[in-house]
């Protein structure tokens, strides 16, 4: 279930990218790579699109 209407993502993937966003923030302040947690938000964002994206295909027939 999407967290709102305008939203894909549902409320774990809002908690995930919450708590991802905030190890970046992190690493970034001890100068750290954070190439593979931004990855892992961008794979959580586009996951929650392509749902979101059949979900509404699937309304419109």
């Amino acid at each position: 279930m999407a967290a709102t209407k305008h939203d894909p993502h549902n409320l774990r993937e809002l908690a995930a990218t919450v708590v991802l966003g905030y190890r970046i923030t992190r690493r970034q302040e001890k100068g750290k790579s954070t190439k593979a947690l931004e990855n892992r938000v961008d794979q959580i964002r586009e996951k929650a699109q392509e749902r979101e994206d059949a979900r509404s295909k699937g309304s419109k027939k």
